[in-house]
């Protein structure tokens, strides 16, 4: 059994971004030699995600659309925990789309379904951020 650890590091010009990170992951399954095995991929910040869906655009502007109905960003006055951030929608954002994803790796390649990718979505960017891969198996 063998393990390898990469961090993917993010800085984003904007408040909200969503990037395609699948070819990244692959490379680190590539550089970690496992063929047969698992993938954790986890964003390592609490105002980030990282989740599994289908590359098309017109999703991605749903997410965005849906998730600001459920936790707008504005008014900053409407939550509690804005104070000396105003990214609380960023927080309760991240918990609808959730923390990590779990992949099987299966002769050295992301076993995926159909239309199967790989995102991290940024809800408070104009910093630094970090996300984990954490590869086992043999």
């Amino acid at each position: 059994m063998r393990s390898h650890r990469k961090e993917l590091k993010f800085h984003l010009p904007t408040r909200r971004g969503l990037i395609n990170i699948t070819s990244q992951v692959q490379q680190a399954i590539d550089e970690s030699g496992v063929k047969e095995g698992l993938v954790l991929v986890n964003a390592m910040n609490i105002t980030a995600s990282v989740f599994i869906n289908d590359d098309e655009s017109g999703l991605h502007h749903d997410y965005e659309k849906w998730l600001e109905k459920l936790a707008p960003e504005k008014p900053y006055a409407q939550y509690e925990h804005n104070g000396y951030e105003d990214n609380a929608d960023a927080h309760l954002k991240r918990t609808i789309m959730g923390r990590e994803v779990v992949v099987a790796i299966t002769k050295g390649q992301l076993d995926f379904g159909t239309w199967e990718q790989i995102f991290y979505f940024e809800f408070d960017g104009k910093r630094d951020k970090r996300v984990l891969v954490k590869i086992i198996g043999e």
